[in-house]
């Protein structure tokens, strides 16, 4: 059974909505993404994907998991002499509109991954995803075949 981890420095971005764009000239509609950040997040995770894994999964079944890493907001920490201490009440995971909901990310990374490593996404038939604190921002992937 064949199971590859990498891993992918960067802020996690979600995959946002699209919208429609009319062209002008032709009249022609096509869906535009509206995340200005999500197309070079997706290339880079593409890149580190190729290179990891080699086109190991092309056409088997695979698992899943993603797990993404968000640096911790300022705020949440003290000040003073205490600025390296967490403040009371402040959330263990990311649960801000600004990380992306978990659904979004995991489209992000999925879309990525459908070419350079699995032939189309509907092969993936487990998927774990999950937000959390730490440094530096990242996403790693875990993929095993079935």
């Amino acid at each position: 059974m064949r199971h590859i981890v990498f891993t992918v420095e960067g802020r996690p971005r979600p995959q946002g909505s699209k919208r429609p764009f009319v062209n002008q000239h032709t009249g022609k509609v096509a869906l535009v993404e509206q995340s200005k950040h999500v197309g070079d997040w997706r290339a880079r995770i593409a890149y580190a994907a190729g290179q990891a894994c080699e086109g190991q999964f092309r056409d088997v079944p695979v698992s899943a998991r993603v797990d993404c890493v968000f640096e911790r907001p300022r705020s949440h920490y003290r000040t003073g002499r205490f600025s390296h201490l967490l403040r009371e009440g402040v959330p263990s995971h990311p649960i801000t509109r600004s990380t992306g909901d978990v659904d979004k990310l995991a489209r992000a990374v999925l879309d990525a991954l459908t070419g350079p490593v699995i032939a189309d996404d509907s092969l993936v038939c487990s998927l774990a995803v999950e937000r959390v604190y730490g440094f530096p921002e990242r996403v790693t992937i875990m993929l095993g075949e079935r």
